[in-house]
């Protein structure tokens, strides 16, 4: 790859994390006080995914330490959005399961960036929100069976 293109790639990256910086920053503002994006992305996780995966395979996911998954996982359970159940096919380890109130927790969380979003709706119109995200969605999608394969 020429040193053009290449740059052009890099560009793409750093766009990238940089919006991811900006947005982090943004909802991590809008959740209740003690909590981080690391606790609603679990959520969001679950919710997206479905219940039952165990703490490995959550740290796996979003490339983490099992530690820091582990610490994680128990901010979330000592305020009661998720519950901790041994895994029925080995019980030595543990399955996180999301509760109601999780699902209300993510529900609010998502509905607090009502403000931002309509401000970001005045700058972008939903056509090009519709068409820039299944782009992004591709590469995202490329970049995790590339990580996994």
């Amino acid at each position: 790859m020429d040193s053009k293109t290449l740059s052009h790639y890099f560009h793409l990256f750093n766009e990238i994390g940089i919006i991811a910086q900006l947005s982090r920053a943004l909802f991590e503002a809008r959740l209740p006080e003690g909590f981080l994006i690391s606790h609603f992305s679990v959520l969001n996780h679950l919710i997206r995914v479905g219940d039952g995966p165990t703490p490995l395979r959550l740290a796996n996911a979003f490339q983490v330490p099992k530690t820091t998954m582990t610490h994680t996982l128990s901010g979330l359970e000592k305020h009661g959005l998720i519950d901790m159940r041994p895994n029925p096919e080995d019980g030595r380890s543990k399955c996180v399961w999301l509760t109601d109130a999780g699902r209300d927790f993510r529900n609010n969380a998502i509905a607090a960036l009502g403000p931002d979003m309509a401000q970001l709706a005045e700058r972008y119109p939903p056509e090009f929100i519709e068409d820039v995200t299944p782009k992004l969605a591709e590469i995202r999608t490329f970049l995790d069976a590339a990580r996994d394969g």
